[in-house]
């Protein structure tokens, strides 16, 4: 399986941004992977609080990691793929932040039920890294 679809068929994945600083943050979110962009949003789960620091972090630096995996007791089953870009906080109710939620909403069933709210951000100039214990993903695959 290629790398964009072991990524891509992943139901989970942990976002990392980071402050002015360099101060790392990481949170578990859903996304998904339409023409090249990467695509989560702020959904209606439960939050300590609407000012979320992945939001603040983005505004004062738009470089963000997006990592998913695989785990097994089998570590020739092991595998990982990380994806650098750039984020950006769409507008809500834009044509591009509907389609998105369009997508997440095909992939999630839950959104579709209750559509999120956002926002939606999209993470951009997609570098690729992955790694396998078996060779499922090829280490520091580089694709734009």
């Amino acid at each position: 399986m290629r790398t964009e679809q072991l990524f891509s068929a992943a139901r989970i994945a942990r976002m990392a941004t980071a402050d002015q600083s360099g101060r790392p943050h990481l949170v578990p979110v859903v996304f998904t992977l339409a023409d090249d962009t990467v695509y989560t949003c702020v959904d209606d789960k439960p939050k300590r609080t609407k000012a979320l620091r992945r939001l603040d972090n983005i505004e004062a630096n738009s470089r963000i990691t997006i990592l998913v995996d695989h785990y097994e007791e089998d570590w020739e089953n092991l595998w990982w793929v990380r994806v650098d870009g750039t984020a950006e906080i769409l507008e809500k109710g834009g044509a591009e932040s509907e389609r998105a939620l369009d997508a997440l909403s095909e992939k999630y069933p839950q959104y579709a039920l209750v559509r999120p709210p956002g926002p939606v951000i999209a993470v951009r100039n997609l570098r690729w890294h992955s790694w396998s214990g078996e060779g499922t993903a090829s280490v520091n695959e580089e694709l734009s």
